[in-house]
């Protein structure tokens, strides 16, 4: 088949990547007109990297991140309130820490190869004979045989969709940016420290930011409202420094080093569930299907698995109405659970609802020592929960 793919990040490369395995003709649309990632640092959880190793680049995206082994957070009274680690699921479980830039110049460099990239080009419409793209000057792109869209959480083309069901800007978001690695003593950790509901500070350490670059690096995330996320300014800033050397003394030391607002990237998201991600010649992946909140960590390998399952689904049905109903039953039950979780557990994390935070602090440490709680978290971090009975 041709196909058009819209959007060029984890998503739409790696659907251009498995799509071009299967033999098909392909062709990217990206807005930007320079190819470059966006967004925070992020967790490969076991699910994305078992993508990542079926597309033969499992090796090499380990040599650029940062491997993880243990998500631990606390609150202001040093309280632990979350402790797992992937060996307690599975002796050779880990997650990677990658910055975005590693892991898209990663893909980009198979993509290149396979696939048509247009850059500066921004989609603005599907056409109703579903075949055909319309950009921003009002040009037709295609005839194309399917349309990926894969323009991230903050869809341009998935309100033409008619299948929306929720899409929302979540009343939380976070700042962010890298910070050195270097004499970090939590190298293979994932930390977070709370004040209540209303404050959350994150370091993961995200290894190289370019393929041969020494040095290494943390993301570094504060959480803010929506509103103050998009206000950040030089008196956020301070309030940022003094918070983290009220709750976080020993990561003080390197946030001190920030003096400048431009220095932090600003970072919202959205609660998005699409009735149909799959309709006619249109399918929808990755974000731009299902924006969740970054609470389980699991956008990027959801997108991966999306993919994926795409390829997966045309190879094994030839008729496109049978691949639509094979990528669902490879793809819905597996991201409904993943909504579901990340919209109750939000609130617990970011919100005003700052009597959450008892509850929370009480209960998440004694049943991450229950043997069957246990399990159930860390599968559900592992991003191997498919269904809410196995």
């Amino acid at each position: 088949m041709r196909i058009g793919i819209v959007g060029y990040g984890t998503a739409g490369q790696a659907a251009a990547l498995f799509l071009a395995r299967g033999g098909h003709a392909i062709e990217i649309f990206e807005r930007s007109p320079q190819l470059r990632p966006v967004g925070a640092g992020f967790l490969l959880q076991p699910t994305g990297l078992g993508v990542l190793d079926a597309l033969g680049l499992g090796a090499a995206a380990q040599a650029r991140g940062a491997r993880i082994g243990r998500l631990h957070g606390e609150n202001a009274a040093g309280r632990a309130v979350m402790d797992m680690r992937y060996a307690d699921l599975d002796a050779d479980a880990f997650g990677l820490g990658m910055t975005r830039n590693a892991l898209f110049s990663l893909l980009h460099e198979r993509c290149r190869e396979v696939a048509a990239i247009r850059t500066g080009v921004r989609i603005t419409a599907i056409a109703q004979d579903e075949r055909h793209l319309l950009d921003a000057d009002g040009a037709a792109r295609g005839p194309y045989d399917l349309i990926v869209v894969a323009d991230g959480s903050h869809s341009a083309l998935r309100a033409h969709s008619g299948a929306r069901v929720r899409d929302r800007l979540y009343a939380w978001g976070a700042m962010w940016c890298l910070l050195p690695a270097d004499g970090w003593p939590h190298a293979a950790e994932l930390r977070q420290r709370y004040d209540g509901t209303r404050r959350m500070i994150g370091v993961l350490p995200v290894g190289a930011h370019e393929d041969g670059d020494a040095q290494r690096w943390l993301t570094f995330y504060y959480s803010l409202p929506g509103a103050a996320v998009d206000a950040f300014d030089g008196q956020a800033l301070e309030r940022l420094r003094g918070d983290v050397a009220a709750l976080w003394p020993e990561l003080a030391e390197r946030t001190d080093t920030l003096a400048d607002p431009a220095r932090l990237n600003r970072a919202r998201y959205r609660d998005v569930v699409l009735r149909d991600p799959w309709h006619g010649r249109i399918v929808h992946i990755g974000d731009a299907a299902h924006g969740m909140s970054p609470q389980l960590g699991q956008g990027v390998n959801m997108a991966l698995l999306d993919a994926q399952a795409l390829a997966d689904a045309l190879t094994a049905q030839a008729d496109p109405a049978a691949a639509r109903n094979d990528y669902l039953r490879r793809r819905a039950r597996h991201v409904a659970v993943y909504q579901f979780l990340s919209r109750r557990l939000t609130p617990l994390f970011q919100s005003d609802a700052q009597w959450l935070a008892p509850l929370r602090d009480a209960c998440f440490g004694p049943l991450g020592r229950l043997p069957l709680a246990k399990r159930q978290m860390l599968t559900i971090l592992a991003g191997a929960k498919r269904s809410w009975w196995r």
